[in-house]
């Protein structure tokens, strides 16, 4: 469903940017929740903001709300339980839908769904525990990256080069509660690209000099970089867009969202994962992409709301 295009800011009503949580990604999601109450006042909607820290229920209890711009990032906001909450309450909020918000949030799932499409993703292997290192080492080789498949940030991550690196990284991601995975390490240029409301913003390529684009990279580094123009040439960049905007679909993906991209040594698209509430700190990638689209930052969280009106 498509966005409706509005040009007054009383037409959204009393807005809720409903930011914080209780997950890993708390601190970032309040840094993002606050650009966008910011934008919001900006542009003359009348936006509250609330900081999540238990049941969102509790948290909106005795407020009149008439929609939600949800930055609440990882469990909890991005996972489907606050889309279900609002489901509940009859509340229109931005971003996906339960169903998808759930599968996303689990990035072992959504490359089994790209998998059945079709879509190329990396190589895998699931780490119940120490007895599957070795089946991981037959398939997969080194090195590998292992992963708790319901975090964001890149929280918990870690690259593995041999069998002792293997067991540490699988006890490090084993911590936050999920399933872990080890996945094919991809030599290549890594590409990101924003989708509003169906259409993909530029792709910017992302260049680190850490072991991979981790935490510290996507937040307090300044040796980061990133190329937006992206390099690609214009039908390179062309497909990489269409192929975001079907990685989207394919998992249900609606209102906004960002997919990560490899292209590997030897030219070929891998799909690595999904986020349906992307960061909007002065360090995130989807306003750096409507930047080069011609958009400012007010006008990016706009349109992010217009998509709960669809």
């Amino acid at each position: 469903m498509k966005a409706l295009m509005l040009n007054k800011p009383e037409q959204f009503g009393r807005v809720a940017v409903m930011m914080g949580g209780s997950a890993a990604e708390r601190e970032v999601s309040l840094r993002s929740g606050a650009a966008v109450y910011e934008a919001l006042k900006n542009k003359g909607v009348d936006a509250i903001a609330i900081d999540v820290t238990g049941s969102p229920i509790e948290a909106l209890a005795g407020l009149k709300i008439d929609r939600v711009f949800n930055i609440i990032h990882g469990r909890g906001g991005e996972d489907g339980v606050l889309q279900g909450v609002l489901e509940v309450l009859e509340i229109p909020y931005t971003g996906s839908g339960v169903m998808a918000s759930a599968l996303s949030m689990d990035k072992l799932r959504t490359k089994l769904c790209w998998q059945g499409y079709g879509l190329v993703t990396p190589k895998w292997h699931l780490l119940k525990d120490e007895s599957d290192l070795d089946a991981c080492i037959e398939k997969l080789g080194f090195p590998v990256i292992v992963k708790p498949a319901q975090e964001g940030s890149s929280i918990g991550m870690s690259k593995a080069g041999n069998r002792d690196e293997l067991l540490t990284a699988l006890k490090v991601a084993a911590e936050f509660r999920c399933d872990v995975y080890a996945e094919a390490w991809v030599s290549g240029k890594e590409y990101t690209v924003a989708v509003l409301d169906g259409k993909a913003l530029p792709v910017i390529r992302l260049e680190t000099p850490n072991i991979f684009y981790d935490y510290e990279a996507k937040y307090q580094a300044t040796t980061t970089q990133y190329h937006c123009p992206c390099g690609l040439s214009e039908d390179q960049e062309q497909y990489i867009r269409d192929l975001a905007v079907t990685a989207c679909k394919v998992v249900g993906v609606t209102g906004w969202g960002r997919v990560d991209v490899f292209i590997d040594d030897l030219g070929q698209y891998q799909l690595i994962e999904v986020n349906t509430v992307p960061g909007m700190t002065d360090h995130s990638l989807v306003p750096m992409a409507a930047k080069q689209a011609g958009m400012d930052f007010d006008e990016l969280v706009w349109r992010i709301l217009e998509t709960s009106c669809g």
